[in-house]
């Protein structure tokens, strides 16, 4: 009798220390998954079954704990709710021309006529994003000018013929919520960045690029990056500037 109860107990051990193959009888591992294709299924975690953590677009991450467990829940997470306030994220978003073309590849103008000097902002677009929690925000941003002295949009822009010089500007504001702009998301201007042009009675008709980096804090929810563009010019010159009339693109990194 003793003899088999330490034979069961040898046997326990053995079983209990044991490393497991899947697809191999010589694991490696603790668990060793073998096959060039194997994956690992988890069916609670799919797209689904949890689609605040799986949205189905892009791979869920996997997180490790204190312990050593690998699990799908971020830290904070509360089960069948929200994602917690210490979730890692590092994700972007790119807009590929996020500004409309326009009929003639102008894109959105800015008038500035011969009566001006410092034209009246222009709304250029108002792009929507969402994050899922508070986070810093990264945007990137570049777009084309098209340049004339002539009125756009047209089917062809007009060179200068002038001994002048203009400036073009870009710049966007965060509108939280996606709910219009108010008085304090118009108090703070980001991403703004200036280009120089120079005529001498001539001219080249074609695009040039424009581009800004900013930054800002922002908290959960759908919001929106809404870009203006402005021109400034000489006493009695006037400057048609179309901006995002051909390639444009926008890139938003969301992380905290």
């Amino acid at each position: 009798m003793k003899k088999l109860i330490y034979f069961i107990i040898i046997l326990f051990f053995n079983i209990s220390f044991a490393q497991v193959g899947i697809g191999t009888v010589n694991p490696q591992q603790d668990l060793h998954i073998a096959g060039t294709t194997s994956t690992i299924r988890i069916e609670s975690q799919n797209s689904i079954n949890e689609p605040i953590l799986n949205t189905g677009a892009e791979l869920a991450p996997i997180f490790v704990t204190p312990d050593g467990d690998l699990t799908v829940y971020p830290p904070g997470y509360t089960t069948g709710g929200t994602v917690g306030d210490l979730e890692p994220l590092n994700f972007l978003i790119s807009f590929d021309n996020f500004i409309p073309n326009g009929p003639y590849g102008d894109g959105t103008v800015v008038t500035n006529s011969e009566l001006i000097t410092d034209s009246t902002p222009v709304q250029l677009v108002s792009v929507p994003f969402s994050s899922p929690q508070t986070a810093l925000i990264e945007v990137r941003y570049v777009m084309t000018i098209d340049l004339s002295d002539e009125i756009l949009p047209a089917p062809a822009a007009s060179t200068f013929q002038d001994i002048s010089a203009r400036t073009i500007h870009t710049y966007f504001y965060i509108d939280l919520n996606n709910d219009g702009l108010d008085a304090t998301e118009l108090s703070k201007v980001y991403g703004l960045h200036g280009e120089a042009y120079s005529s001498y009675s001539q001219g080249s008709v074609g695009y040039a690029f424009i581009h800004g980096v900013g930054y800002g804090g922002i908290p959960a929810g759908d919001h929106a990056l809404v870009f203006f563009g402005e021109t400034k010019d000489g006493t009695n010159r006037k400057t048609y500037v179309g901006f995002g009339g051909s390639s444009d693109n926008l890139k938003i990194r969301i992380y905290n």
